[in-house]
């Protein structure tokens, strides 16, 4: 009989019921292996939220038996929350030589300069205590991408990360397929997959269909070519400047993100720009239309981003011309599609010509579809499996995939965030939950907006805000001056005075009812403005601002 305390554990702690935020914990007794740690971008409810990062409350309580943090690729959903990670906890971390180029720009940012980056390369093996961790190369919409083989003492854990089957990789590296069907052979005890594109069928397009396309619309384009992809996306970013350089035009690159990923990216030698290709954006228009490509971020019509600025006339270093190419290489990621809708809309008002994915094949996606999944499956041959990095429906299409395949339902584990999976050398079964979910980041302040601050945002944003200012005599709690009444969001004054003068009364009223009744309690006082003021506004014009009354003694 194995001890309790021999179990193996898999506790995710993001990238599950969402798409982002990507964290897994693997556990074996004293000793913790922290896969990827990424951020996730606010849903719409999130008003004024930048990022989102997961809970780490877990790990800070177990501290003293992280070994490392092993990252599978450099794209932010699996490294964006490191810098704060590492300000709490300050452990080796592992990751290909682009990853962790990415990583230390994010860190210089953050200034953080103590932190142990460790290059690895695919086929690479190292030893973090009990854990033995292999790299295996795999193909996405970034160089450098690798699986990981967990070697622990109750059996091998696969994790594929990001993953698609390219066969005519832009680098030429193609998936190291053999590795996987070696791990299969001689037994993998669980596999933890992308299920991402699990509702696509079929097999994801290779990047190069991409390179072709640009290579047809730049063949016959006369005017400047404005191209919107993820900074991240090194490949897509190569094959615009391949394009460019076959039909003779200068590049230029805009947005901060772009210009820091091609600037890291070049000099580790993962971008191949010829000699006089680039300029600065300053110096398009020194050119002909017919020479210029502009490469820029903004793809998922982000309101900040170079491309939205360009579509609304507020960017600082480029005018958008009519008659300009504006090609937008992405898929809007679920949630973005208004926004990208917006930014098409107000580019074809500028007279621009817009060419989006649903008009050619100007994007492919980095995510494995279903038969590149089966596939996986297939060679890998696990006994337990653990579908990860998507949503619900997709965590649940993908356990019916592998159950099609062949697998018992009961060895298929959908978990949440947070959720146990133990593993002891004969069984696999869900264990008590751990503390997991979202950590708001707004501007400087990590986690100081909660749900109370959102729920006031929101009811700000919906119903506006009202402050009543009274001024009051401190020994007998007689009103000196006011009630002044502000209102922000709510209605416009001017046009409202009756409404105005009649809330005046209101206050008024209350407050001479608490001076008979000696009433000078401030706490008491405040309460009864608000409630007798939120009844008659209902009562009148069923709105329900956000009622501030502010005391003043003299």
């Amino acid at each position: 009989m194995s001890k309790k305390s021999d179990k193996l554990k898999i506790i995710p702690l993001g990238g599950l019921y969402e798409v982002g935020k990507n964290i897994t914990v693997i556990e074996y007794k004293d000793e913790i292996v922290v896969i990827d740690c990424g951020m996730g971008f606010p849903e719409d409810e999130m008003l004024g939220i930048d990022v989102v990062i997961p809970d780490i409350t877990y790990l800070l309580k177990n501290r003293d038996k992280i070994k490392a943090v092993v990252l599978t690729h450099g794209h932010e959903d699996h490294i964006g929350s490191l810098p704060y990670f590492l300000k709490k906890i300050n452990v080796p971390v592992y990751g290909t030589r682009l990853t962790l180029g990415l990583v230390e720009n994010k860190l210089k940012e953050h200034n953080i300069r103590n932190a142990k980056l460790n290059t690895v390369k695919p086929g690479d093996n190292i030893k973090l205590g009990t854990f033995g961790i292999e790299f295996i190369r795999t193909s996405h919409s970034i160089p450098d991408t690798v699986a990981l083989a967990i070697h622990t003492p109750l059996g091998v854990i696969v994790h594929t990360g990001d993953f698609k089957v390219d066969y005519t990789p832009i680098n030429g590296e193609v998936m190291d397929l053999h590795k996987f069907a070696e791990l299969g052979e001689k037994g993998v005890l669980a596999l933890l997959a992308d299920s991402t594109n699990v509702e696509r069928p079929g097999y994801t397009m290779s990047e190069k269909t991409v390179g072709d396309t640009f290579n047809d619309i730049f063949m016959t384009a006369k005017q400047r070519i404005i191209v919107a992809t993820f900074a991240s996306n090194i490949h897509r970013v190569q094959q615009i400047i391949n394009a460019a350089v076959m039909f003779n035009r200068k590049v230029a690159v805009s947005g901060r993100s772009m210009v820091n990923v091609v600037n890291v990216a070049s000099e580790l030698g993962y971008l191949d720009i010829p000699d006089g290709t680039l300029i600065e954006i300053n110096d398009v228009d020194k050119y002909p239309d017919n020479q210029i490509v502009v490469i820029t971020t903004g793809s998922q019509g982000e309101p900040m981003s170079a491309l939205s600025r360009l579509a609304s006339s507020d960017h600082r270093k480029m005018e958008l011309i009519k008659g300009d190419l504006v090609i937008i290489s992405a898929t809007p990621i679920p949630g973005n599609e208004k926004m990208v809708s917006r930014v098409i809309n107000q580019l074809f008002k500028k007279g621009a010509d817009v060419i989006y994915e649903r008009l050619a094949d100007v994007h492919v996606s980095g995510h494995a579809c279903k038969e590149e999944l089966k596939l996986m499956h297939t060679l890998v041959k696990p006994r337990f499996f653990i579908p990860v990095h998507g949503e619900y429906r997709h965590l649940k299409q993908h356990a019916e995939l592998a159950e099609e395949l062949g697998m018992p339902s009961e060895n298929i584990f959908v978990g949440k965030n947070g959720s146990t999976i133990e593993f002891s050398p004969e069984r696999g079964a869900f264990g008590p939950n751990t503390q997991a979910g979202n950590i708001l980041v707004d501007g400087l302040g990590v986690g100081d907006v909660g749900n109370i601050v959102l729920r006031d945002r929101r009811h700000l944003s919906e119903d506006g805000l009202i402050v009543v200012v009274v001024t009051i005599n401190k020994n007998n709690g007689a009103v000196v001056a006011g009630p002044d009444i502000i209102s922000r969001g709510f209605v416009y004054v001017r046009e409202s005075e009756d409404l105005m003068e009649e809330a005046r009364k209101v206050v008024r009223d209350v407050m001479a009812e608490c001076e008979r009744q000696h009433i000078t309690d401030w706490s008491t006082l405040k309460s009864n403005i608000r409630n007798s003021l939120r009844n008659y506004l209902y009562g009148k014009i069923k709105r329900n601002p956000m009622i501030l009354p502010i005391i003043m003694e003299v």
